[in-house]
């Protein structure tokens, strides 16, 4: 009895620290990049962006201080009206999609969301420097994919549609520009880098993972789609249908920490639409957490965690620790609906084994928590995305949850 209070003393005591740290490091981020006070001078990355809001919402619910929300909300006035608009140095100026001002406003992210990167995109004519190409700005797919969870998110703390509504118009430009069927025949592929406009492709190759972030994002913003009564809001089940038909047969085994942490990602997202919205994904999620494990061996096989932070990406090992954050929280969620895992005995013997590693996500917070290790290069020059998320790992329930009620999944 002693034994288990002293436990449950500890993870409350565990909880608040990560509780006070998280805030530290947003309001820290809210000021760095010209949101809080607003500045005319912002400066805003989708993909940091995207794991930004879902932590300010996360703070909203566990203070019930407004201030966050006003920071989440805030934060997705900016990006919209910074990404979804031209660049400064560009010679071309408002939104993205044509629209009008006014227009524009109402439907913010129909042009899609340009990156953020540092340069200009690369124009027409241009050769391709594979290095450059990583600091010029354009549209990535699974940037947008991102902007469509967080939007949902927003959309499901709020109870204000229009928010989903923005996620399902990104994601039908996204899908109808980034999708292609080849020449040659075969099933609809998928460009990995988009023009600003997305008049043309910037890289031509397909991200391993994108077939399936769209996919599992589809289902996601179809499924909060549902719970708004009014105004109905368009569906996506052509493009469920497409990215399914991507998804057949492919391999998603990567040793990339990041890639592994979006694929777990995944599986608690699909592992929540089979619950909450009877989503036929129990094959996929299989499939999925299968695919995790000989990434993970051969991952942790370098022991890449014993290196010095200067040969370390903190970004990266963040995206696998959240990943398994994830892991905690799927196992939870088959263990209490046995009902509906009942038959899947290689879903929970994976899950089971996956669990082992989840230790690593406290190595890799602990590490980066050391002030020591954030004087580097590695942490300097990704700071932004490396602090929101750090941020997102010791508190992850705002990005990793589905369903707005927080004793559900």
């Amino acid at each position: 009895m002693e034994e288990g209070q002293a436990r449950q003393r500890k993870t409350l005591n565990q909880t608040a620290t990560s509780l006070a740290t998280v805030r530290e490091i947003m309001t820290e981020f809210a000021a760095l990049t010209g949101l809080s006070p607003a500045g005319k001078t912002t400066r805003r990355y989708l993909w940091t962006d995207a794991f930004a809001v879902c932590n300010f919402l996360d703070l909203y619910r566990q203070t019930r201080d407004v201030e966050y929300m006003r920071l989440a909300l805030g934060l997705v006035d900016q990006v919209h009206n910074t990404l979804g608009k031209y660049r400064e140095d560009d010679p071309r100026s408002g939104w993205i999609s044509g629209l009008g001002e006014e227009d524009g406003r109402r439907h913010p992210t129909i042009g899609g969301l340009r990156i953020g990167k540092k340069l200009n995109e690369r124009r027409p004519g241009v050769p391709f420097d594979e290095r450059l190409e990583w600091d010029r700005d354009g549209q990535y797919y699974h940037y947008l994919t991102k902007w469509m969870h967080a939007l949902s998110c927003v959309g499901r703390t709020t109870g204000d549609a229009k928010y989903n509504g923005w996620a399902i118009e990104l994601a039908k430009t996204a899908h109808a520009k980034f999708t292609y069927r080849p020449s040659y025949g075969g099933r609809k592929r998928m460009f990995w880098k988009m023009s600003i406009d997305l008049s043309y492709p910037l890289v031509s190759s397909m991200g391993h993972h994108d077939p399936l972030d769209g996919y599992v994002a589809y289902l996601q913003l179809q499924a909060a789609a549902k719970r708004f009564d009014s105004p109905p809001q368009p569906d996506l089940y052509a493009e469920i249908a497409d990215m399914a038909g991507m998804c057949e047969e492919k391999s998603w085994i990567t040793d990339d920490p990041l890639g592994i942490g979006e694929l777990l990602v995944n599986a608690c997202k699909a592992t929540q639409l089979i619950v909450n919205d009877d989503a036929q994904l129990s094959d996929l999620l299989e499939d999925i957490v299968e695919s995790s494990v000989p990434g993970l061996e051969a991952y942790t096989r370098g022991n890449p965690l014993k290196l010095h932070a200067d040969y370390r990406l903190p970004f990266r090992e963040f995206g696998l620790s959240i990943g398994l954050r994830a892991v905690q929280r799927m196992h939870a969620l088959v263990q209490r609906k046995t009902e509906t895992f009942n038959k899947r005995p290689s879903l929970h013997s994976g899950i089971r084994y996956l669990i082992q590693y989840l230790p690593l996500s406290e190595t890799i917070e602990n590490f980066w928590l050391e002030s020591g290790n954030r004087e580097g290069s590695s942490w300097r020059e990704h700071h932004d995305i490396n602090m929101v998320m750090l941020a997102t790992s010791l508190a992850p329930d705002g990005y990793l949850k589905l369903n707005p009620d927080p004793d559900d999944s």
